[in-house]
């Protein structure tokens, strides 16, 4: 199989334009603005139905109602208190338990699924197949066999589609990958992604009927764990970053800390090895937060840091010489070497601080389990509105959300059953 996903176009022609000095990746979704479609939605609204009105679904809320051009007409949740605390926001929205009848309001144009993962697939296939647009949380699906379908049913029915990866949404993340497609860091060799947090994940349960209702994220019938509640989101930067495939998977996943029942890993750590040589990694432990949560870049000439949007240069400028003298006394090389002798640089490289990619930089280290401000979600849902209105799909999102799920999958699949597993062919879509 050909996993080069560039031998469909010229990345060149394709991706990469200048303007105005700078890099603009005019095919990729982050960095199309809707700016010029302003004209186009004056007036306008997206009228939507919210389904799944839990933690998620009211955080998408919040920021929908701070978008002058969205309208939550509708309201859908089998869970009576979630949905009473969302008419709670809402109000004049219609209340529903059936997600059919929230799909065939006449008063809905696009839905916005926050569902469990189990129900991703079902409800985005009935509202693309009922003509509607509609936003579904990532990962798309619970099965691989579901992404393939939820892609095909996107294709056929003409109607919008977007995944919530807000990363895509994010400044320091669009400004990295400028800086990356720059030459910035010279040529990419290795992609780290890791997101550690302390908790066991669990949500209060008032009887214990509702256990699987609402732990869900902790059952394999209706979760995919660590890899596609976290994973889903860093794994994207495979494809954003290498624009390939990875010819082969493997990975270790455990229950090592949190032993209460789950069914779940609380602990996995998976390498996805790329055709000319490349790698790219996730791990994700829940039981320690020290490290947070980052995607590291390494190229040969520097490093950044995308959630803390920072640049590390493998030979940063030198110091002033004040700062100069003060490293050399703090690192003894007075005791070791002429005052003519080597740098400073050598002996404090490792250390050194990285430069911001932005002047105000909006960061979090990942705990939040609901979402955090400034993370690119506002940015993602006003674009899904105008989306609604215009009927015009955003480029390569659903591509970029395909891959990132379907790569998800894999990594729980192998470590299930504890294998190499080579990229299945069948799966593969058009990208560029």
């Amino acid at each position: 199989m050909n996993t080069d996903l560039l031998t469909r176009r010229d990345f060149i022609k394709n991706v990469g334009i200048l303007s105005g000095g700078g890099l603009v990746l005019s095919s990729f979704p982050f960095f199309q603005s809707n700016a010029n479609e302003k004209n186009l939605i004056e007036g306008q609204k997206a009228r939507l139905a919210i389904i799944g009105t839990g933690s998620r679904g009211l955080y998408h809320i919040n920021h929908l109602l701070k978008i002058k051009h969205a309208e939550i007409v509708a309201l859908c949740d089998i869970y009576q208190p979630h949905l009473d605390n969302a008419a709670a926001l809402c109000p004049k929205a219609k209340q529903y338990k059936n997600y059919h009848e929230a799909i065939a309001d006449k008063n809905v144009d696009g839905i916005l699924i926050a569902a469990p993962l189990h129900e991703h697939a079902p409800i985005t296939i009935a509202g693309l197949k009922a003509g509607k647009h509609v936003f579904c949380e990532k990962a798309m699906a619970r099965t691989i066999e579901q992404c393939k379908e939820m892609y095909d049913v996107y294709k056929e029915s003409g109607k919008v589609l977007y995944i919530g990866l807000q990363r895509l949404f994010d400044p320091k993340y669009l400004k990295a990958m400028e800086l990356i497609h720059q030459g910035e860091i010279g040529e990419v060799v290795d992609i780290r992604n890791f997101w550690y947090r302390n908790n066991d994940w669990r949500r209060p349960v008032p009887e214990p009927s509702l256990e699987k209702q609402i732990n869900w994220r902790l059952y394999r019938e209706s979760s995919g764990g660590l890899m596609t509640e976290l994973g889903a989101h860093q794994l994207q930067m495979g494809t954003w970053l290498y624009k390939s495939l990875p010819d082969y998977i493997t990975g270790f996943g455990d229950i090592i800390f949190w032993k209460d029942g789950r069914e779940v890993f609380d602990s996995v750590s998976v390498i996805y090895h790329y055709p000319n040589g490349l790698r790219m990694t996730f791990e994700s432990i829940i039981s320690n937060k020290h490290y947070g949560m980052d995607e590291q870049i390494l190229g040969n000439k520097g490093t950044l840091e995308l959630s803390q949007g920072l640049l590390y240069k493998e030979e940063p400028k030198p110091a002033p010489g004040i700062q100069q003298l003060i490293n050399q006394i703090e690192h003894n090389i007075f005791d070791n070497v002429s005052f003519a002798g080597p740098s400073w640089v050598p002996e404090t490289a490792s250390t050194t601080k990285g430069e911001p990619i932005l002047d105000h930089i909006k960061t979090h280290d990942g705990s939040n389990t609901t979402g955090a401000a400034d993370d690119g979600s506002l940015e993602l849902v006003s674009s899904f509105c105008t989306a609604v209105i215009t009927g015009k799909s955003m480029p390569m999102l659903v591509e970029e959300a395909y891959y990132s799920s379907i790569l998800a999958l894999l990594g729980n699949k192998a470590m299930e059953e504890k294998r190499v597993l080579e990229f299945p062919q069948e799966y593969v879509i058009p990208y560029l």
